[in-house]
């Protein structure tokens, strides 16, 4: 009787035991509210957090689109959870919370902190990309489609791992694991996708396509030599001679720096620093999107003719610019220091970031107008502006100020006017102090002066 009692017991702990070693799903799609007692749980599974303010006008607009996050990631073993940062302020000093929102991934030991847009898409490819390894293997059919699935751009290496290359490939994957999808396959899988003419090749997937490292032989002879030339010298101490591969010194780096987006992207504030490091001519279509985040006709025409012209002179431009376009003309006119005309083109050198503006009108940049001016940047013969000397600086301090003050006035004038009326207020009363403190007692002294002259005479 004892034994069966027992057995129960043990049957019904079983649920319990196995909720507690199997990994927690976010089950629900819901957002975690929490607190300090969370600190002792984070190193427990893996976290999306979002440390807020409840002052903060950036997480009061954050907040519908982490509701969506959290129901994107039912079906992972991923909790969503928020924290109060005002409320706990320990967990704010915990995790060096220096502004809000702040938006963390935290798996064990390591935590990955979110830099991107915040949008629903974007930090759910984010939490997909940082919860498994650096380098996931697709071995069937069935796992390139969910790689496109989650994102029509990644790199892909193909072949055998056990080559410097793939060591090489391993430690930018860890590098750029916040931003980039990064992929392990075979030859029998992906022989009838691309064509693969060498052993071991990386390639890069966008715009629906397999474009081929064209360094990977270089680098794999390179690695080959150095293991060869240490072979048959016998001595251990010639591979110390070769510098190692770093992230700062890989050609394989530069390249996906390069290749990380796609022909005709959308630039945004929280990539557009990304795409200035890709060191190409970064040519931006500038546009205005409304608050539903929606072109006019005539904005989705300049960008439709822009983006056809790109695809079709793919060969001629795709090494040297990178195209994109905004819908935010306040990214462009602070790059230009101008207020630009809407729909216009705006072309940055990312080097020495001079930027180029077409010379005809925006109802006349016709295909053929954007050509030729595409073509005159090319050859070196357009006209440049802006640049890094401590005059633009200077300039573009000045103009960032104006453009602050000018906006704060539009949105909220009485505001505004508090603002700076209070401090010239001050000032003016200090001044106002000063000068006439001294004019008052020089008053005083020839007054004093007088009725000296007045006693002795």
């Amino acid at each position: 009787m004892q034994l069966k009692d027992t057995s129960v017991k043990i049957l019904a702990l079983i649920p319990l035991i196995l909720n507690f070693l199997l990994p927690v799903v976010n089950c629900h799609g819901k957002v975690l509210e929490l607190s300090d007692r969370f600190l002792p749980l984070r190193h427990e599974g893996m976290w999306l957090m979002k440390f807020y303010a409840p002052w903060c006008g950036h997480c009061k607009k954050l907040e519908p689109i982490w509701k969506h996050v959290a129901q994107s990631l039912t079906d992972y073993p991923v909790r969503v959870g928020r924290i109060d940062c005002t409320r706990f302020s320990n967990v704010a000093s915990e995790f060096n919370i220096r502004g809000f929102p702040t938006i963390m991934f935290l798996k064990g030991e390591e935590t990955y902190t979110y830099e991107g847009d915040r949008s629903r898409e974007d930090i759910v490819a984010f939490a997909h990309r940082v919860m498994g390894p650096p380098v996931k293997k697709i071995k069937s059919d069935y796992d390139l489609d969910k790689a496109k699935e989650k994102s029509d751009h990644f790199f892909l290496y193909i072949g055998n791992p056990e080559t410097k290359l793939y060591e090489e490939f391993v430690m930018n994957a860890k590098h750029f694991q916040r931003d980039e999808f990064m992929y392990l396959s075979t030859q029998e899988v992906m022989n009838k996708h691309v064509e693969i003419l060498q052993d071991p090749a990386i390639f890069v997937h966008k715009d629906n396509k397999f474009y081929l490292y064209a360094d990977s032989n270089s680098e794999l002879e390179r690695g080959e030599r150095e293991t060869a030339d240490v072979g048959e010298s016998g001595n251990a101490d010639a591979a110390v001679e070769k510098s190692p591969i770093t992230i700062e010194n890989s050609s394989m780096t530069n390249w996906i720096t390069r290749e990380r987006f796609p022909l005709f992207a959308k630039v945004t504030r929280g990539k557009f620093s990304q795409f200035m490091a890709t060191k190409k001519l970064l040519a931006i279509a500038v546009l205005e999107e409304n608050k539903i985040e929606k072109l006019t006709a005539e904005m989705e025409a300049f960008k439709d003719m822009l983006q056809k012209l790109v695809e079709q002179n793919q060969d001629k431009y795709g090494e040297h610019f990178q195209f994109g376009w905004t819908g935010l003309p306040d990214l462009a006119n602070s790059i230009a220091m101008e207020n630009l005309e809407i729909p216009s083109l705006l072309v940055i050198n990312t080097t020495s970031f001079h930027h180029h503006l077409p010379d005809d009108e925006p109802s006349q940049l016709t295909p053929a107008a954007v050509e030729l001016f595409l073509d005159s940047i090319l050859s070196g013969e357009a006209p440049s502006y802006g640049g890094s000397s401590w005059m633009v600086r200077l300039y573009r301090a000045y103009y960032e100020a104006k453009t602050s003050l000018t906006d704060m006035w539009k949105g909220n004038p009485v505001l505004t006017s508090v603002l700076l009326g209070l401090p010239m207020g001050f000032l003016s009363l200090i001044f106002y102090s000063i000068c006439c403190g001294d004019i008052m007692d020089a008053e005083e002294e020839e007054g004093e002066d007088e009725n000296l002259h007045e006693k002795n005479d």
